[in-house]
């Protein structure tokens, strides 16, 4: 039986939706010795890195442990990323768990706009993964958006068609990420009591040009494993795809690896293969 891969897709104390103090939370313990007991021989820490400064949402928008950062004016305004902090924890985890090899990351959230405040960081040699998150779309009088936010305004399709548009934006218009992540995010939100449940063959020409595009670039897709869906590595590997990674999303210890096994039979039957390293992707 082939073992697990790296969990490559792992929020800590470190980031800003965590709601976690770094200072007192004990959330990356608790991940390694999750990813310990369960046998999994690999973790990429992949702390948010987002620069957004005009983010706007509304009542219900964001989860609880990031309603902190909500001004009186409905926008977001979050923290830097504490990377000497970050780091400092990663080296000390590293010597309590060395049965786990332990990397570092981020998910760098719309990379093709932020790209300059990220350089330092990442030509630093500091970050083993990263990567790159379209988390935001443009909504009015120079604002960005979340999907959660734009359903609200905008017909779903039109939402939908929006995020897929700027996947090739994204990808043409940034050099710092080497994984695409959750391709489907705009999907989470859905908003299914109004229109129903989502048909991802109306936006097949849509998702087939997006993964073109991120296959074209040699970057890598990732299987975000909140939701198998088989026609995202069927779709990938007929756009010409070679590889891909695979991501739990956790901000915890419990989903850790959630839904690795059936992910990883799902990507084998579409050709994909593992690689002699865990944290290594799996090619065709």
């Amino acid at each position: 039986m082939t073992s697990l891969p790296a969990d490559a897709h792992v929020h800590s104390e470190w980031s800003w939706d965590s709601g976690s103090d770094p200072a007192s939370s004990d959330s990356m313990v608790r991940i390694c010795e999750r990813a310990v007991q369960i046998g999994l021989p690999a973790i990429v820490f992949t702390e948010h890195l987002d620069f957004e400064d005009a983010w706007r949402v509304e009542d219900g928008d964001i989860g609880n442990n990031a309603q902190k950062y909500v001004d009186g004016t409905g926008h977001v305004r979050l923290p830097l990323f504490d990377a000497d902090g970050y780091l400092a924890a990663i080296d000390r985890r590293r010597h309590e768990f060395p049965e786990l090899r332990i990397l570092t990351g981020v998910e760098f959230g719309q990379p093709h706009l932020w790209d300059a405040r990220a350089a330092g960081l990442l030509s630093s040699g500091a970050i083993d993964r990263v990567n790159g998150s379209l988390h935001m779309l443009p909504f009015d009088d120079g604002d960005r958006s979340e999907p959660t936010t734009l359903y609200r305004h905008r017909a779903a399709d039109e939402v939908m068609w929006a995020y897929l548009e700027e996947i090739p934006r994204m990808v043409a218009g940034s050099d710092s990420f080497e994984v695409f992540t959750h391709i489907d995010y705009a999907v989470r939100s859905w908003p299914v009591g109004d229109v129903g449940p989502f048909d991802p063959r109306r936006f097949e020409d849509g998702f087939r040009t997006a993964m073109r595009a991120i296959a074209a670039s040699g970057r890598v897709l990732e299987m975000n494993t909140r939701r198998l869906w088989p026609w995202i590595p069927q779709w990938w590997a007929e756009e010409g795809g070679g590889a891909v990674s695979f991501g739990s999303d956790a901000h915890g210890p419990d989903p850790i690896a959630a839904n690795f096994p059936e992910a990883m039979a799902m990507v084998e039957h579409f050709g994909f293969r593992p690689s002699p390293r865990p944290e290594d992707f799996w090619t065709r």
